[in-house]
């Protein structure tokens, strides 16, 4: 994202420069610099922080509050499954290791 694509997602929401920092949770002046592109006659690169903010704030979303309760039980069911799936596996590198084993002891 460049200057000129900051302010046109600023002006596409019809937000001021003080509306944008304020949802964005910066400063006006930091703001202005992403718009200008520069700082101090230094080039300023718009964060991936900064970026995903404004697609989000795009998206309609104001803030995140972190995953819904029903997403940890979810998370834990693909974690049990996961346990399930390394379990089941289990007896055959077990199977596996045997038959080395004993190939080994044939070729000594």
């Amino acid at each position: 994202m460049k200057g000129h694509d900051f302010r046109r997602w600023r002006k596409g929401l019809e937000l001021s420069q003080k509306e944008a920092a304020d949802a964005l949770g910066l400063k006006r002046r930091v703001v202005q610099y992403y718009e200008k592109g520069e700082r101090d006659g230094d080039p300023v690169k718009i964060p991936r922080t900064v970026r995903l903010a404004c697609f989000a704030i795009l998206s309609g979303i104001g803030d995140y509050h972190g995953p819904d309760k029903d997403n940890k039980k979810d998370k834990k069911d693909r974690d049990d499954e996961r346990e399930s799936a390394k379990d089941a596996d289990k007896p055959e590198k077990k199977a596996k290791k045997k038959k080395k084993k004993s190939k080994e002891r044939e070729d000594v």
